[in-house]
């Protein structure tokens, strides 16, 4: 039984009432409504939910098929939201309500919502907001529309794609050809670093103009913490799982060098990585290439293979108007229509109206991503009832709804569920250490990345306002620092690599969102694969599930109506934090302890 507040219990002694009146004061207290905030929220939801449905429209179309015409019609569909959003009446009676004791625990939570919406568009500056949403749609223009080219060795250049570029990184053994590879990857941060200068300076006006000391710290006010609690819990979150990342760096270090034929160096080489930041090392286990069982696997199974994820748990079946809306497939060769390549799920209308961009190949990674997204599908699908108002219908914080689809990912993974699924053969079996070593190239080399360049750089670029002359050479310090990763040349700050990311583009300010995402899969995955299916940690094959399914959608249907801390608390038994994912990969580290006797560790 919940004790009840301090406050309830001296009104409670005051008008001496017992304790079971003390109990449904407290009931009354938490479920009390203010009738003329209730008609506002009213009003203002109605309102949210057609501007936020018309500018996710022209989003989509602007992502999908990139043109003039639909950038130019994004760019009003937002400045419409943004009018209604940050409209100064609406942020003085938002203020105004705020002081009022009389608000349920619902209330609050909208109207505080609302007020951190009326901060990324305060209608006191106009012209800054209408500069910022017209800025913001050509940066996404330049970033889906760059065309990148690839010197072909010879004096002569081609086209190429970003699913091209990858498939050299992951597949070339020359250092040449991937060098030039990763060099044509960095090329589009020259075309948006003058882009990305001009919104750095507009979205800090607009925060700043709310009292946010910089967009940064506008971003971080949605957990409910300073920017100084988040880079300490970011920081602590490094320090607590630096020693594994040290010794995988060390075991990298010696592999690569040896696939290439190369002395063993101090910092890997970014080009001697399969992915263009190295945020994860695909493809560095030998003999845990499991693309090749999936050639086989059209595009479209491979989705259907991912929704039969969850309908096996209990989650209904995906609606028709998520295969009629969504853009799933990779163009074909020579179409004129361009896209954002980058895998994302939509939720357009904050009801029944999910889709989701991707562009799915047959292999592993398109196979976990595919999962991924449908993870923010049904937490979409999950949240959309009427108990959960539109403007909470949200992950309980930023970081969960990646953290459920970082989860997923986790469980399509499981050497069970693939073997369950057909995709390993029932006597095929892989290494155990192996296969965490693999996947702590996914997921252990993800937080120095993500906790620390990302984040890092980002903190510095909006609250510390990095001069332009300094981009590239704090990037790259960070790049050292945290991941232990050196370019295969000099990069001077003609370029700027930061800006190569999406994330830093199009969703700025929090990419922290993905660190934390990675300690929350990790809870979950314990509490699911021991509580629930009393299965190995490490192999926990949820496909089936009904109770994991009623686990996950306890968490999913609640949206943003509860305190994230709770929720987490509740879930899995303890605060946030590192621990469960350390226990995940224990014997794998201790295994590289081992390995790397006699080496150099450490960076």
């Amino acid at each position: 039984m919940k004790r009840p507040s301090a406050v309830a219990i001296a009104i409670t002694l005051a008008l001496g009432l017992s304790s079971v009146a003390c109990l449904n004061l407290e009931s009354w207290m938490v479920g009390r409504t203010d009738p003329e905030v209730a008609a506002f929220l009213d009003d203002y939801s109605k309102q949210y939910v057609a501007k936020y449905t018309a500018s996710s429209e022209a989003a989509w179309r602007a992502g999908t098929d990139v043109s003039e015409k639909h950038t130019n019609e994004q760019v009003v569909a937002d400045l419409a939201f943004s009018e209604f959003a940050g409209a100064a009446d609406t942020v003085t009676k938002l203020k105004a309500f705020k002081q009022r004791d009389s608000l349920s625990d619902l209330q609050r939570r909208q109207v505080e919502k609302a007020l951190l919406k009326a901060a990324e568009s305060p209608a006191t500056i106009p012209d800054v907001v209408k500069a910022r949403v017209a800025a913001e749609a050509r940066q996404r223009a330049t970033l889906d529309g760059f065309r990148f080219m690839m010197d072909d060795g010879k004096g002569g250049s081609s086209v190429v794609t970003p699913n091209d570029l990858d498939g050299i990184l992951r597949s070339s053994r020359n250092l040449d050809e991937r060098r030039r590879a990763w060099e044509a990857s960095k090329t589009s941060g020259v075309a948006l670093k003058k882009g990305l200068l001009e919104l750095r300076d507009l979205r800090n006006k607009v925060a700043r103009e709310l009292g946010y000391s910089s967009y940064f710290a506008l971003q971080v006010a949605d957990y409910g913490m300073t920017v100084p609690e988040m880079m300490t819990l970011l920081d602590g979150v490094l320090a607590d799982t630096r020693p594994a990342y040290e010794q995988l760096h060390a075991y990298a270090r010696r592999q690569l060098a040896k696939r290439y034929g190369q002395p063993v160096p101090d910092l890997i080489p970014a080009h001697w990585l399969s992915n263009r930041w190295g945020q994860e090392w695909p493809g560095l286990v030998d003999g845990i290439d499991l693309d090749p069982l999936f050639a086989s696997m059209k595009p479209e199974e491979i989705i259907r293979t991912a929704e039969d994820f969850y309908v096996s748990m209990g989650f209904p079946k995906l609606p028709q108007s998520f295969y009629d809306k969504s853009d799933l497939y990779a163009l074909p060769a020579g179409s004129t229509r361009m896209k954002n390549t980058h895998a994302s799920a939509w939720h357009i209308d904050l009801g029944e109206d999910v889709r989701s961009l991707m562009s799915v190949e047959p292999d592993f990674q398109w196979f976990t991503t595919t999962h991924h997204e449908l993870g923010h599908i049904y937490y979409y699908i999950a949240y959309s009832r009427p108990e959960v108002p539109p403007l909470l219908r949200e992950g309980a914080n930023r970081a969960f709804h990646e953290g459920i689809g970082e989860l997923i990912s986790l469980a399509a993974a499981q050497q069970s569920y693939l073997r369950g699924r057909g995709v390993l053969k029932a006597d095929q079996k892989i290494d155990r250490i192996q296969w965490l070593l693999n996947d702590a190239t996914m997921s252990i080399v993800f937080l120095p990345w993500s906790a620390g360049v990302m984040s890092h750089w980002e903190h510095d670029f909006y609250e510390l306002e990095l001069p332009a002359d300094q981009l590239n050479a704090r990037w790259w310090h960070y790049v050292k620092k945290y991941q232990g990763i050196a370019p295969p040349s000099p990069r001077g700050e003609e370029f700027c690599d930061a800006a190569t990311k999406t994330h830093i583009n199009d969703d700025p300010a929090g990419y922290y969102d993905y660190a934390l995402a990675t300690l929350l899969k990790f809870q979950f995955h314990r509490t699911i694969a021991r509580d629930l299916l009393k299965a190995d940690y490490n192999d926990a094959d949820y496909y089936g599930s009904v109770a994991t399914g009623d686990f996950l959608r306890s968490i999913l249907r609640e949206g943003q109506t509860r305190d994230w801390r709770e929720l987490v608390k509740e879930a899995t038994g303890e605060e946030m934090s590192g621990k469960a994912m350390l226990e995940y990969y224990l014997p794998l580290v201790e295994w590289l302890q081992q390995d790397n006797a006699g080496t150099k560790v450490g960076f």
